[in-house]
């Protein structure tokens, strides 16, 4: 595993994998993240994964008794990522995610139908046909960057962003699916929403989704999205 170590702050090591995103480095991250945390060690907070890179978030009190806490550290995600077999692959969960297209809740369908030259009802078709996974949670809480969009529906942020985009939309963002797991100001092409919660404090797991999960949408009708909601 080629990778390379370096400190971040004072209590975490961000390790740097191959510059690019792809299934192999989305694999390779996984899998490091998965070895460090099967052992625990009590100095550990999280580790975090992201699109080619794992923060790993440590307990300084508990290292003090080390003659260099970050180095102790570093050694111990070197003897982790020795055992590192990429190849077997990560257990990845699969998540279907309802989608009501088009409309008052999808306001840029037609845009970006227009600037894939296909109809709006070719956009939803190939959106629910791609092969997603979700790289990264960031920008909001448990807001989830997904790829395997179809590349011939991939279109550019807006030029002006919205002040507010509700909850629940599905964007598109270059080659990048996503949902607005909060309401928060947003430049993604918005398609869709989904009636499901992707961040909610009253669960007990706050997040719907995780990095590493293969992601399903499908879509329902308007009268499907408001019985969700009841």
């Amino acid at each position: 595993m080629n990778v390379t170590y370096h400190p971040l702050g004072d209590q975490a090591v961000l390790i740097h994998f191959r510059q690019e995103v792809s299934s192999e480095v989305l694999a390779e991250v996984q899998c490091l993240k998965n070895e460090i945390q099967q052992e625990q060690p009590d100095w550990l907070y999280e580790a975090v994964p992201a699109y080619a890179s794992l923060a790993v978030h440590y307990d300084l009190t508990k290292l003090l008794h080390k003659e260099d806490p970050y180095q102790y550290v570093v050694s111990f995600l070197k003897e982790k990522a020795v055992n590192v077999n990429q190849d077997a692959g990560f257990e990845q969960r699969t998540v279907k995610i309802p989608v009501c297209y088009g409309g008052e809740l999808g306001p840029d369908l037609e845009e970006v139908a227009q600037h894939a030259g296909v109809s709006a009802d070719e956009v939803i078709k190939r959106h629910q046909n791609g092969d997603y996974t979700v790289y990264m949670l960031g920008f909001a809480p448990g807001f989830p960057y997904i790829g395997g969009l179809d590349p011939s529906i991939a279109a550019p942020r807006k030029d002006n962003p919205r002040t507010a985009i509700p909850a629940g939309s599905v964007g598109i963002a270059g080659k990048q699916t996503g949902v607005y797991s909060i309401e928060t100001p947003g430049g993604w092409q918005i398609i869709g929403r989904t009636p499901e919660k992707l961040f909610d404090l009253n669960r007990e797991e706050s997040f719907l989704l995780r990095a590493g999960d293969r992601i399903e949408f499908y879509a329902i009708t308007d009268k499907e999205f408001e019985e969700w909601q009841t």
